[in-house]
């Protein structure tokens, strides 16, 4: 059993867990993902690591309530115990394979929509810890849903905020705020990494591939088990049938085929809706 030693909400229906996991956060890297079951009756659920500190023994994740697991999970309070914390799984990023004189000569811009802000974090952290210069725009449709802006700012370079209505910093689309950086303000990047909803990753990589820019994207959304067994998380990258769970979650932007992803990624939600469904029934029926 798990301990939740922190719960907050971050923005509406999105919630920070820490989690009491020595193990865990002792050999946690950026990238990587852990498998989360509530209880023994739960389904598991893969979730990108949004932060580990190794000397606490603590990993966090952040959830935004979509399906009934999600619910069940985000219902918990601090001192409450999660069933199963399994983890680090998949492959951290690469950059943490370069020396650290390898890095301080590099420039990376990170491209973060939503959620997806939460497990570009731990990235951004451990460059900035390393001497790597990071650049970071966060997107999100308002203000009200922008997460982890304070943390952030704190480990990058630069922070540009994004918003569609205009509510904080640039209004417009992340791809836009990323030509005014490079056409208007004169900037050069090394790398770009973008995390976020599949749509906004698809638009970025059309977007970079413009200035030749390489990109990675992390496709942790499509994983449903997290070991390559289920074949859910199936993705084209350059030609190939690639497992975002075992080969990934991180791949090579410009080759992978978005629209086949987004066909996937969509694959369940009869069942989704349908066990949502069931849940909302059963809470009526107990008064919950």
């Amino acid at each position: 059993m798990f301990r939740i030693v922190e719960k907050k909400a971050l923005a509406d229906n999105i919630y920070l867990l820490r989690i009491e996991a020595p193990r865990v956060a002792q050999s946690a890297q950026p990238g990587q993902f852990v498998i989360v079951r509530v209880d023994e009756q739960g389904e598991r659920v893969p979730l990108t690591i949004a932060d580990y500190d190794k000397a606490e023994g603590t990993v966090t994740i952040v959830i935004q309530t979509i399906g009934v697991s999600t619910r069940k999970l985000c219902a918990l309070a601090e001192g409450d115990m999660i069933a199963d914390f399994v983890g680090p799984l998949g492959n951290p990023s690469e950059f943490v394979h370069m020396t650290d004189e390898e890095l301080k000569s590099r420039h990376y811009l990170f491209v973060a929509g939503g959620v997806g802000t939460a497990p570009v974090y731990p990235q951004v952290k451990w460059l900035h810890e390393h001497g790597a210069d990071v650049d970071v725009i966060i997107g999100a449709k308002t203000e009200s849903l922008l997460i982890y802006t304070e943390e952030m700012a704190k480990v990058c370079s630069n922070l540009y905020i994004a918003t569609d209505d205009g509510s904080r910093g640039f209004k417009g689309m992340v791809t836009a705020k990323i030509k005014e950086l490079i056409d208007v303000e004169g900037k050069h990047y090394d790398e770009c990494v973008a995390i976020g909803p599949m749509i906004m990753m698809k638009f970025v990589t059309l977007t970079t591939r413009e200035y030749s820019l390489p990109t990675t994207v992390s496709l942790n959304a499509l994983m449903v088990d997290g070991t390559g067994m289920c074949g859910a998380c199936r993705v084209s990258v350059g030609g190939k049938t690639l497992f975002t769970c075992v080969d990934g979650p991180e791949f090579d932007g410009h080759q992978v085929d978005f629209d086949e992803a987004m066909r996937r990624q969509a694959m369940y939600r009869a069942q989704e809706s349908e066990a949502n469904e069931r849940h909302n029934h059963k809470c009526n029926c107990y008064g919950k």
